[in-house]
């Protein structure tokens, strides 16, 4: 009943945080001294900003003057790579990608997005190195999305035991990250453990508001049986604090089958 969570990624947006402008200078037909990779950097951000707005011819002539301009540059071809998925050419894609891996080894935005890449085009071993990696980057200012990632990708592969642990580190690092405690209530749901369920529901509840948690606290308490939590708890929450949200439109179907239990007892 709950949504699943995207995949996290870095979006080329952010690659316009990630350009840099080196010294490398290029004297133009007019005489003028042109520093070529920030032309790079400058046409980067043009082909990036293109792209977010669905021009995506005109993005890839920026792109490609970019690699002509600066072909040592890896948000050139991160952000090739981005355009690539967008034009559904995988196989671009993945060249662009460990091209720019290879350029920047080191980048934990990039690495991520690459590995998030290899995910859904179904490469999950070569994918779950490369999370850990960033994972385990203590410079890194937000593992727990690199974690649920992590997670997705294994339950999109039934590796529901495997995606646990990711998601409870997550939820360790970020108790308030909202996509994590919901995988992570709904991998317990989709493994029976009910009881588990509601304490991770409940923990997040202590301290913060969510529907799409609230509405996890239906399920699990109607899982457990217990009607009275589902109904009193976690139903009247969402009503009184989310009421006209779509959350709420799915209670009624969530708790039809807690009522005629309840009549026939």
């Amino acid at each position: 009943m709950s949504a699943r969570p995207v995949l996290w990624r870095a979006l080329p947006a952010a690659l316009m945080l990630a350009l840099a402008a080196c010294a490398s200078n290029h004297v133009s037909e007019s005489g003028r001294e042109v520093d070529m990779q920030q032309a790079a950097s400058d046409n980067v951000r043009l082909g990036v900003a293109y792209m977010n707005q669905g021009n995506l011819a005109l993005a890839k002539e920026k792109l490609d003057r970019a690699a002509k301009q600066d072909p040592k540059s890896h948000e050139v071809y991160w952000a090739m790579a981005s355009l690539s998925e967008r034009l559904n050419r995988p196989e671009d894609a993945a060249r662009n990608y460990r091209m720019a891996v290879q350029l920047a080894p080191g980048n934990p935005e990039l690495t991520n997005t690459y590995a998030v890449f290899l995910c859904r085009n179904g490469k999950l071993d070569e994918a779950l190195p490369m999370f850990d990696r960033v994972i385990e980057n203590r410079l890194y200012q937000t593992p727990w999305a690199v974690a649920t990632n992590a997670a997705v990708c294994l339950r999109a592969e039934k590796r529901n035991a495997d995606a646990e642990p990711y998601l409870k580190k997550a939820v360790y690092d970020r108790p308030n990250f909202v996509p994590a405690v919901v995988e992570l209530a709904d991998l317990q749901l989709a493994m029976s453990k009910p009881d588990e369920a509601r304490a991770t529901i409940d923990a997040y509840l202590a301290a913060f508001k969510s529907p799409d948690v609230l509405l996890l606290g239906v399920r699990a308490a109607v899982a457990q049986g217990n009607c009275q939590a589902a109904e009193d708890s976690y139903a009247r929450t969402l009503h009184r604090d989310f009421d006209g949200s779509p959350q709420t439109g799915l209670l009624p179907q969530l708790l039809a089958g807690c009522r005629q239990r309840k009549t026939a007892q």
